[in-house]
C-alpha cells in the first residue's frame, strides 16, 4: 500500500484498514507456524503497512503536515549546547596478581 493512497483516505477508513491488516497478520503468523505460508515476505509487508497507516492516522488526528512539508517551516529557537561528560581516569590494563603469584612474590 502506498502512502499517497493512505493520505487520500479518511481516519475512519484508515482504522478499518488497520483492523483488516491485523487480522491478515494474525492469519499469516498461523500459516508460518504450521508451515503453510508460501510468501514469507507478506508478513513483513503487512507489519510495515500497519505502521504506515498508524503513522498517517496519527498525523491526521493531530492536524500535522507530512514531514516533507514540515521541513519547509522556519526553524524555532536555537538548540541548547550539549553537556559533555567528564573524562574518566585511565584504567590500568594490568590485573591484580592471583593468590599463587602473590605467594611466589613473597618468597622471592
Amino acid at each position: 500500500m502506498k502512502a499517497s493512497d493512505v493520505h487520500a483516505m479518511t481516519v475512519d477508513q484508515i482504522d478499518d484498514e488497520v483492523l483488516k491488516l491485523k487480522k491478515e497478520q494474525f492469519n499469516l503468523r498461523f500459516q508460518r507456524a504450521t508451515g503453510q505460508l508460501e510468501n514469507t515476505s507478506r508478513v513483513r509487508e503487512a507489519r510495515r503497512d500497519i505502521a504506515r497507516l498508524k503513522t498517517i492516522a496519527r498525523q491526521k488526528r493531530a492536524g500535522e503536515a507530512p514531514k516533507a512539508k514540515a521541513a519547509a517551516a522556519p526553524a524555532a529557537a536555537p538548540a541548547k549546547p550539549r553537556r559533555t561528560a567528564k573524562p574518566r581516569p585511565p584504567v590500568s590494563n594490568r590485573s591484580k596478581p592471583s593468590l599463587k603469584n602473590r605467594a611466589k612474590a613473597k618468597r622471592k
